[in-house]
C-alpha cells in the first residue's frame, strides 16, 4: 500500500513539473500603428525692404497667398511676407533662403541681387507704370534755367540707393559733362567748379527743400512732378531736364530657388493679370501686371550696370 502511495506521488510531482515548464500560451498583441513622420511645411516668401511693416505685409500677403495656392503641386503650403529693414538684412535673407521673391526699383534690386547671387527675372508694373525716369527741377525764384546752371548750386535728392531719386539723375548730369559731390547737410558750401546734392529721403521733402529755398533745385520721378505734386507748387518750378527711363520695378528670385518652381512661379505672376481674382490680389499689391523685359534681362541689366558703374566713384555724404 505504501508502494502504490509512493507512486501515485511521483505521476503527481512529474505532471506538474512538465505542466509548469510548458510554453506559456500566446496572447494575442495589438498590430503595430505606423507612426508618421511630421509634413514639413514650406512657404514662399515675398520680402520687401520697409521701417512700416505693418503696410508692406497688408500689401502682399493676399498676393502671397495667391502664388502659394498655385504652387500646391510644387509642396508649397503657404505664403509669407517678410520685412528686411536694410539693404544689408535683405542680401542676407535672400543669401540664406529666408526670402524666396524680392520687389524693388532696378538700382537696388542689381545691387541686392549681386550681392546675394539672385536674379533678376521679370518686370513689376508697380502703380500700372512699366518704366519710369526722373525729373531735374528748380525753383523760378533761383534763376537756374539750365543743368549748366547748376555748378556751385545744391540739389536736393532722394536717398543713396534710389533709383529715382539718386542714380538716374546722377548718371544724366555726369553723362552731361558735370560733377556731382554729396554734402553731410543741405546748407554745406559747393565749390564753383562741382553739383552738390543732399538727401532729404523724401519726394515730399525734396519739393518743400526747393519751395523753400532750402536748395535752389532738387529731383523726382515724371509720376510725381507730372502728377503727385500740387498744380500751384509746380507751377513755381522750372524743369530742367528729363532723364532716360527704367523699368519701374522688378522682381529678383533667390539664389538656390529650383528651376522648375521658378519657372512656375514665373508663369502664374505673368498670367494673374487674366483673372478677376488676380486683378484684385494685384490691385492691393499696387500693382496691374507682370511681365518680361521686352528688350531681353540681358540689355536692360547691361545699361544698369553701366549706370552704377558711372556713379560708383561719386562721393556720397
Amino acid at each position: 500500500m505504501l508502494r502504490k502511495s509512493k507512486d501515485r506521488f511521483l505521476i503527481a510531482l512529474i505532471i506538474f513539473i512538465l505542466t509548469a515548464c510548458a510554453a506559456p500560451t500566446p496572447q494575442p498583441t495589438q498590430p503595430l500603428t505606423p507612426t508618421k513622420a511630421p509634413v514639413e511645411e514650406r512657404f514662399i516668401v515675398f520680402g520687401d525692404i520697409s521701417d512700416d511693416p505693418a503696410e508692406v505685409i497688408e500689401g502682399a500677403q493676399p498676393i502671397a497667398d495667391y502664388l502659394a495656392a498655385q504652387l500646391k503641386d510644387y509642396g508649397i503650403s503657404g505664403g509669407k511676407v517678410r520685412v528686411a529693414a536694410s539693404t544689408e538684412e535683405m542680401i542676407e535673407l535672400l543669401k540664406n533662403g529666408e526670402v524666396d521673391l524680392y520687389f524693388d526699383s532696378t538700382y537696388p534690386a542689381t545691387l541686392i541681387s549681386d550681392a546675394s547671387g539672385g536674379q533678376v527675372v521679370l518686370r513689376r508694373w508697380k502703380f500700372g507704370v512699366e518704366t519710369y525716369h526722373s525729373v531735374i527741377f528748380a525753383s523760378k525764384e533761383s534763376g537756374i534755367a539750365s543743368i549748366e546752371d547748376l555748378k556751385g548750386r545744391m540739389v536736393a535728392m532722394d536717398a543713396p540707393y534710389s533709383t529715382s531719386g539718386f542714380l538716374l539723375p546722377a548718371v544724366y548730369l555726369s553723362e552731361h559733362g558735370l560733377t556731382l559731390n554729396g554734402k553731410a547737410s543741405n546748407s554745406e558750401s559747393v565749390a564753383a567748379d562741382e553739383v552738390g546734392f543732399a538727401f532729404a529721403y523724401d519726394d515730399e521733402n525734396v519739393l518743400q527743400w526747393v519751395l523753400n529755398g532750402i536748395t535752389p533745385a532738387g529731383v523726382t520721378d515724371d509720376y510725381n512732378f507730372d502728377t503727385a505734386f500740387p498744380p500751384e507748387a509746380t507751377e513755381k518750378l522750372v524743369e530742367l531736364a528729363r532723364t532716360e527711363s527704367t523699368p519701374r520695378q522688378v522682381m529678383v528670385a533667390r539664389p538656390g530657388l529650383e528651376p522648375a518652381l521658378l519657372d512656375a512661379i514665373v508663369r502664374v505672376m505673368k498670367t494673374m493679370h487674366e483673372t478677376a481674382e488676380g486683378q484684385s490680389v494685384l490691385e492691393n499689391f499696387q500693382t496691374t501686371r507682370f511681365d518680361t523685359f521686352p528688350e531681353g534681362i540681358e540689355v536692360a541689366a547691361s545699361r544698369m550696370r553701366e549706370m552704377m558703374e558711372l556713379v560708383k566713384d561719386i562721393p556720397l555724404p
